[in-house]
């Protein structure tokens, strides 16, 4: 439309700027060239010539321009004597249609003449030429064509030519601009009679013609669906059945015609068709169809479709049922078995499933299974009889094998042998691995130890969402085998639980289990988050585990997003497995938002969003806090004191020796259970004991008071001053008395009391660890056995340092030989005093 106005407007402007001679308005220019429509691609030549009455060169020199639609083309002048002649050649024309004009040099440039070049190809012979004849009221013929695969650019027209032979008739059917066929009417062929057919297509470069077809328009006639009437077993024919069948009412004349025919079955448990169909020739509608070798007792759906010759096939007829005849089943049964039960138990608990073998022919439609404990089986040894594909029931522990049978009303099969295996400690299969392929299949990987020898792997497969047992499938594999493709009416987004297990001459070994989805996608649900703890810049997230059902998918990380109003977003990774994150370094003084993303390999969800901030520590939690603290220190330190004080004689002897006090010292306990003490050593010893003489050296006053008589019976008078009067005793050379600074004192330490044995090992005298200076001695000796010297008069034998020996007698010790064998006894000296 727009070239066809570009081209008007261009013819008026010549025609505006042309001369008027005698009434009658000229172009003011002529433009010829070679052709209006090329080949594409083609060279093209034109000419312009100027009229010398044209307005637009009268009076000065004339200049031509060439154009093609906006762009400028170079031209050379032809020889003549006024230059009003210009010829212009384009080598190559590629546009499919454009303007060429020749305009006159002006102020702006006037468009002299002008003319419309279009460029194409030649049309291609028709290809593919085709014709169906619909046999359904009204009749017709209808034919079809492929232009080719190279397009013109230029108007095509087709043409369709018909010829019968018989009754010398020829028609033309000429085709609307677009279109590829065309529909003959019924007065137009004869059924029966021959015809030549073909198509010629043309356009202004040219012509062409496709090539001819003959037919019998009856034999290009594609029937109506056929029916089939009737599907019923042959008596006494075990695996035929006999199809009953009819063409459409349209085709009802066509009953005396043989025809063709195609038969396809499946089974009623099927999903897809058999892949070769049943041909039969040459039948009539009136005769019925026997199929054969089909399985027995097995209930088949059929279709049927008819063509004449020939012709198209029909489509298929609409299915119908059959049944044949039953017989008693044949072939063995694949088994799975899985035993649980305690060690003690004398009960086995058994779960065994089955499938047909591909050997296996259930030949009925009502099958049951029974297991027996015997090979015959029969109601005594009977231990099961179901209609599905498995069975629960108890064995004794001693039990082998069990024996498996179908039976059906014609018969049962012969007994498929079915050992125990009883499950074994073996840990064979590791790195279970399922890829889901499409939705009806899933190839499981594994991988067996080197060392292991199964005889077979068991791949056990059930939806996660249902208890039902009856939906286990398994496949048994080879022991060579470590992978495998199972099939089955898998839905997406469902869980599956898929085990693979070793089994052994022994026994069963452990399984290994993956869940799987034969498709994925983003979970339908988040769950929410809460929060569980919080304490100063950190708190810590929890939520609960996403139902099975909802998560369509297996959860493959859990993110928490966070921010507040003036920091970026930040992203924490939880382990699915635990379920909780730390959000750590948050600020006390703002406002935190947060949400959770769960993702699966099939998508992602995000959750709601939550509100939280993070409160800090007020005078209240500090002083909870330091109580808690205080509290606790003051428990530990109260506990390290009873534990001191409960052990205290033990971290005496580790920590300082047992030193008597002097200032508390007293005469009046120097008896041999006071001075006896445990040394005690280290944990590994036994205790030994040690006697301690709790030595003091005291200056007794000449002269006591009446309140004073016996300074050994006054056991609350204050004896701070003890120390002092020792200092002063004339048996301590190199002491002064009461002026001097320290107070000498010793223990001595022996094993054993004065009444004891003597023992191998000579007694030992140790200085104390006091700073103060203790008795000196000129010679070191063994201590001996002394008395002790009681006042009024009476002697009292007590042993300090060892066994009495011979140097005690009745009337008491000889003083010369105590003071000369132990000088440092000397101090013990007592004056008697006089009584009042």
């Amino acid at each position: 439309m727009i070239s066809a106005w570009a081209s008007v407007i261009v013819m008026l402007v010549a025609f505006v700027n042309g001369a008027r001679n005698e009434g009658v308005i000229q172009p003011c220019a002529k433009l010829q060239t070679s052709s209006s429509v090329v080949p594409l691609g083609s060279p093209v030549t034109a000419t312009c010539v100027i009229r010398d009455s044209c307005p637009l060169v009268i009076g000065q020199a004339v200049q031509i321009e060439w154009r093609l639609d906006d762009r400028f083309l170079p031209s050379s002048p032809v020889a003549n004597e006024s230059g009003t002649v210009s010829e212009v050649v384009i080598p190559s024309f590629n546009q499919t249609r454009a303007f060429l004009t020749c305009c006159v040099q002006a102020s702006p440039a006037q468009v002299a003449a002008g003319v419309e070049i279009r460029a194409g190809y030649p049309p291609e012979a028709p290809q593919n030429l085709s014709c169906q004849t619909n046999l359904t009221t009204p009749n017709t013929l209808t034919c079809s064509w492929d232009p080719g695969q190279q397009e013109t650019h230029l108007l095509t027209k087709y043409t369709l030519h018909t010829q019968i032979w018989d009754a010398n008739e020829s028609h033309a059917y000429e085709v609307q601009p677009g279109v590829h066929r065309y529909t003959i009417p019924r007065s137009g062929f004869v059924l029966f009679s021959e015809m030549e057919l073909y198509v010629k297509a043309a356009n202004e470069l040219g012509e062409a013609t496709s090539v001819p077809l003959i037919l019998e328009p009856v034999s290009a006639a594609k029937f109506d669906p056929p029916t089939i009437l009737k599907v019923q077993a042959v008596p006494k024919k075990y695996g035929c059945l006999k199809l009953s069948w009819s063409v459409s009412q349209h085709q009802a004349w066509m009953r005396s015609f043989q025809l063709n025919l195609e038969v396809r079955l499946k089974t009623v448990d099927s999903s897809q068709w058999s892949e070769q169909v049943i041909p039969v020739s040459n039948i009539r509608p009136t005769r019925p169809v026997d199929q054969c070798r089909l399985l027995h007792g097995t209930q088949y759906l059929t279709q049927i479709r008819v063509r004449y010759q020939q012709s198209p096939w029909s489509e298929w007829s609409s299915s119908q049922s059959g049944l044949t005849l039953e017989s008693a089943p044949t072939g063995r049964l694949d088994w799975w078995m899985k035993v649980s039960g305690e060690h003690m138990h004398k009960q086995l608990n058994i779960d065994l499933f089955w499938k047909p073998s591909k050997q296996f022919r259930a030949n009925s439609q009502n099958v049951s299974y029974v297991v027996s404990a015997q090979k015959l089986p029969g109601e005594k040894g009977k231990v099961c009889t179901t209609m599905g594909n498995y069975c629960t029931f108890q064995l004794p522990r001693r039990a082998k094998k069990v024996y498996l049978s179908a039976v059906n009303a014609a018969g049962k099969s012969n007994p498929t042998e079915v050992r125990i295996f009883l499950p074994t400690a073996h840990t064979v299969i590791s790195d279970v691995s399922v890829i889901p392929r499409d939705d009806r299949s899933l190839l499981v990987q594994w991988r067996s130890l080197a060392s292991s020898s199964p005889t077979d792997y068991v791949v056990e497969w059930r939806p996660l969402l249902t208890t039902d047992l009856s939906l286990t499938q398994f496949e048994i594999t080879n022991r060579n085998q470590t992978s495998l493709v199972i099939t089955g009416s898998f839905e997406p987004y469902k869980p599956y639980g898929i085990s693979v297990y070793p089994r052994f001459k022994d026994g069963i070994g452990l399984p290994q289990t993956v869940n799987a989805y034969s498709r994925q996608k983003a979970p339908s649900l988040v769950p929410k988050i809460q929060i569980k703890k919080t304490w100063q810049s950190h708190i810590e997230l929890t939520w609960d585990e996403i139902p099975l059902d909802q998560r369509n998918g297996i959860i493959q990380s859990y993110k928490v997003f966070y921010w507040n109003e003036k920091g970026p977003i930040n992203v924490v990774n939880a382990d699915p497995e635990v379920r909780r994150v730390v959000l750590k370094d948050l600020n006390t003084v703002s406002v935190y938002e947060a949400f959770m993303m769960v993702s699966t390999f099939g998508g992602s969800l995000n959750g709601s969003t939550i509100h939280f901030d993070i409160e800090p520590l007020d005078g209240v939690s500090v002083v909870m806090i330091v109580t808690a603290s205080g509290v606790g220190l003051s428990v530990l330190i109260i506990f390290i004191v009873m534990t001191c004080f409960s052990n205290q004689r033990r971290l005496k002897g580790r920590f300082w020796p047992v030193v008597p006090d002097p200032a508390n010292s007293s005469i009046k306990r120097w008896t041999s259970e006071s001075t006896q003490d445990t040394y005690l050593a280290s944990d590994s010893e036994e205790p030994n004991p040690i006697y301690l003489s709790h030595l003091s050296f005291l200056d007794i006053p000449v002269k006591l008071s009446k309140e004073d008589k016996d300074p050994w019976l006054s056991s609350a008078e204050d004896t701070s001053d003890l120390g002092e009067s020792i200092c002063g005793s004339p048996f301590i050379p190199g002491y002064s008395g009461s002026n001097s600074d320290s107070v000498p004192y010793a223990t001595v330490i022996f094993t054993g009391p004065c009444n004891s044995p003597t023992a191998k090992a000579s007694h030992v005298y140790l200085r104390s660890e006091s700073t103060q200076p203790l008795l000196e001695t000129e010679e070191s000796f063994t201590p001996k056995c002394y008395q002790n010297m009681a006042t009024g008069g009476m002697q009292k034998e007590q042993c300090f340092f060892g066994p009495c020996h011979d140097g005690v007698t009745e009337e008491g010790p000889d003083p010369e030989v105590l003071w000369n064998d132990f000088p440092f006894l000397r101090a013990l000296a007592m004056n008697d005093t006089e009584k009042d």
